[in-house]
């Protein structure tokens, strides 16, 4: 028997594409960061991740319209609120991160590796897929390792980058099969006789 979480979650699930859209786009953002360290130095590379967050949900609409994910859930689905509430959590923590970067400049992208892994945990809820737990666990593991190693900005920025864009497409290509697997159970009409 189908619960109504789980039906508010498929409909997430659905509508979001698993997700994948907005963690691709969020591994090209800090892909972005990494490359403006390493170019113009670490403050445009805190300031590329900052501002280019900005454009994450925008480009993952985008890419979603050109995949034929419908970027949207049903607008009386309970979890849309609680999707937002984490996204305002995670808006609330960047001040944190960015006066540790003025501590280390460094920090800051480990302080946000650690900031959206905790936020991609509570997506292990609204899309009901343990892999975001995996996803989160990742990232946080990496601030740890980065900070241990006392890695320069350029390589924590660019772990950031490598693991979404990994995780986003991994998500992506779920939901491509599920899709399709959807697709085929689905009578067609001219066969079927009706």
């Amino acid at each position: 028997m189908t619960t109504p979480l789980q039906i508010a979650q498929q409909d997430m699930r659905t509508g979001h594409g698993y997700g994948s859209t907005g963690v691709l786009s969020s591994g090209l953002v800090w892909l972005c960061a990494a490359l403006a360290v390493m170019m113009y130095g670490v403050t445009t590379g805190i300031w590329t991740l900052i501002i280019g967050g900005m454009i994450i949900f925008p480009l993952s609409m985008l890419i979603g319209k050109l995949t034929g994910i419908p970027g949207k859930h049903d607008p009386n689905n309970p979890l849309g609120k609680s999707a937002m509430e984490g996204t305002v959590w995670m808006l609330m923590c960047i001040p944190m991160a960015y006066g540790l970067s003025l501590v280390r400049p460094e920090w800051f992208f480990q302080g946000m590796l650690l900031i959206i892994g905790g936020r991609y945990l509570t997506f292990a809820t609204l899309y009901g897929m343990k892999v975001y737990w995996l996803l989160g666990a990742v990232l946080g593991a990496a601030a740890f390792i980065l900070f241990a190693m006392q890695a320069v900005a350029f390589y924590s920025a660019l772990a950031g980058a490598l693991i979404e864009i990994l995780m986003g497409t991994v998500l992506y290509i779920l939901f491509r099969k599920q899709r399709g697997k959807n697709e085929a159970a689905i009578p067609d009409s001219h066969t079927s006789g009706l």
